[in-house]
């Protein structure tokens, strides 16, 4: 029984060797541990079996944003220093505003120009530097709007995170993503949908599951370090998320009828659990949440959840874990570690009954 919730209770050994550096040779391949909450039983699959613990009507609910390439690499003037942008959010897009990280951050100023590319394809001015999340950047540039889309698609690189500790790879623009991402917004992939493959979702609607769309533009905020120890004190980023009318009306008539509505990660998990009503109903929404889910969390509207191994000490992991209870999820991390199964964003998939 859980009793305090603390950050030190996330912490677990876990092998570097066990962090994928590339993921799984076919998406539908990675392995999957499957959770009974009910009885506390463990079964090892492969992801493309899934099917098997779903029928007629059930819903699995998807995140349908899209990675951008948000990492540039430039020059500041004068010094020719080394620089590493990263873009968080655009903030006006007649001005070219963007919210970003940059490192070093020690040495930007107000005031200072960024090169980027050949022949200095791209040039910002550092405008703000006083942002909770960084910096802010004016691009100057005079051409239209989609050819500086497009020189930042050129120019930026795919955004994996630091865990992934080798060079990005020409794959990793296809499989840092999912093969359902449609509006562009996120610096970092929803990777439980990562294990998705165009033939497993056509075999999972003849077999009559219902797919429906949230968007949720994941930001800093899912992977910044926590670093209170008492985990109601965290504070979470605020990002982008979209509930529309008919997603709502799919989920609530599925929970009437008493079928499963699995959230395919725990971006998903957050967003369904940000616009509940005092009923219990999910709401259509439009905006931003700041919601952070750690144990315990009576949930309203997510009956199942598919989600990857998770690092120490993060958010994705406490999200889990609320979900899941605290000491199975330990349990399962255990066993994972033991039989080697992968961790990380490129890693192998849990599926929560």
């Amino acid at each position: 029984m859980l009793t305090s919730m603390k950050l030190s209770r996330f912490k677990y050994r876990l092998p570097e060797e066990l962090v994928a550096q590339h993921p799984s040779p076919q998406r539908d391949e990675a392995r999957l541990m499957v959770i009974d909450r009910k009885t506390q039983a463990f079964e090892h699959r492969i992801f493309k079996e899934i099917g098997d613990y779903f029928s007629d009507k059930d819903v699995m609910v998807f995140n349908n944003t899209k990675v951008f390439p948000a990492r540039l690499y430039g020059n500041k003037e004068k010094t020719g220093a080394k620089i590493e942008v990263f873009l968080l959010r655009e903030l006006n897009r007649e001005q070219r505003l963007w919210d970003v990280q940059v490192d070093p951050a020690r040495k930007i100023r107000i005031g200072n120009k960024l090169y980027f590319g050949e022949n200095e394809a791209l040039v910002a001015e550092v405008i703000d530097n006083t942002t909770s999340r960084g910096r802010t950047l004016r691009f100057l540039y005079d051409g239209s709007y989609e050819e500086f889309r497009k020189n930042l698609e050129l120019l930026g690189e795919v955004p994996l995170p630091r865990t992934i500790r080798r060079k990005v790879v020409p794959e990793d623009k296809d499989r840092f993503q999912t093969i359902y991402a449609k509006l562009e917004g996120a610096i970092a992939a929803p990777t439980a949908g990562i294990h998705f493959s165009r033939e497993l979702l056509k075999r999972l609607e003849i077999k009559g599951l219902v797919f429906t769309e949230i968007t949720l533009h994941i930001g800093l905020g899912n992977f910044r370090q926590v670093d209170v120890e008492d985990l109601t004190k965290h504070k979470m980023d605020s990002e982008q998320i979209i509930i529309s009318d008919e997603t709502a009306k799919v989920i609530n008539e599925a929970r009437e009828k008493e079928r499963e509505v699995c959230a395919i990660g725990t971006t998903v998990l957050r967003t369904l659990e940000s616009s509940v009503s005092i009923i219990g109903k999910l709401k259509p929404f439009d905006g931003w949440t700041n919601k952070f889910i750690f144990p315990p969390h009576e949930f309203h509207i997510p009956t199942r959840l598919v989600t990857n191994f998770h690092i120490p000490l993060s958010t994705m992991m406490m999200t889990a874990a609320a979900f899941t209870g605290y000491d199975l999820l330990m349990e399962a991390y255990r066993i994972a570690v033991r039989d080697k199964y992968r961790f990380g964003p490129y890693g192998d998939s849990m599926l929560v009954l």
